[in-house]
């Protein structure tokens, strides 16, 4: 079976952290650390109801802010010095505009209901994916089996002809137990060299173009 689709998470993949100090200065401001601050946002009930599509991204800002004992006023403050230090991942983008002469490409995201309109807008990636499987849209979050499961079905192709990208092993995981191949990823050398690794062991025939650096 061959490779016919890649398949990569967003945060900490496609848009990264690359600054760590605009978040761990907001953590200490706050009188916290920089992965409780991080679960205030993303983690506990109300960051899953928001992520699920059961809460607005608005509202479960809202509530982070106030949980950190800044007033609603300061929402926009508040995520602004967030994410202050999160930047596009130009170099793997530049990778997925060649990946797409001869391979499907989508998203699978635990994102909130402004996740599509980021995609869209401000990140200006949405043409670069033949699919786009958001977690607040479908109620369904990474990793449970389904949100992989709609991601091939809506690409065309079984899991055991996808590789799935995330910085997570725990989805990482998940998606292998439900067929797809699937790449840790920690950073960019290590990505490209294992999916041109892969490609070396899965993809037929053996001229498949392999995955190459953008600046090469």
């Amino acid at each position: 079976m061959t490779i016919q689709a890649i398949i990569f998470d967003i945060g900490g993949v496609l848009v990264r952290t690359i600054d760590r100090a605009p978040r761990q200065a907001l953590a200490e401001q706050l009188g916290t650390t920089y992965p409780a601050l991080e679960e205030l946002v993303f983690g506990g009930e109300s960051g899953r109801r928001a992520q699920l599509g059961q809460i607005d991204e608005a509202e479960q800002w809202a509530y982070a802010c106030q949980q950190a004992g800044w007033s609603v006023q300061q929402v926009a403050e508040f995520r602004a010095q967030f994410f202050a230090g999160d930047r596009l991942d130009e170099e793997l983008l530049g990778n997925i505009r060649q990946l797409r002469q001869w391979y499907k490409t989508g998203i699978i995201s635990n994102g909130m209901n402004n996740t599509r309109t980021m995609i869209g807008g401000p990140w200006g990636m949405g043409a670069l994916f033949d699919t786009i499987v958001i977690s607040s849209e479908v109620g369904i979050m990474k990793p449970a089996p389904r949100i992989f499961q709609l991601a091939v079905e809506r690409l065309g192709v079984q899991p055991g002809e996808a590789v799935f990208v995330d910085d997570v092993l725990e989805n990482v995981e998940a998606a292998r137990k439900v067929g797809l191949f699937a790449i840790h990823n920690r950073d960019n050398p290590q990505l490209f060299e294992d999916l041109r690794a892969l490609s070396v062991d899965t993809f037929t025939p053996s001229n498949v173009p392999t995955l190459k650096r953008a600046n090469a």
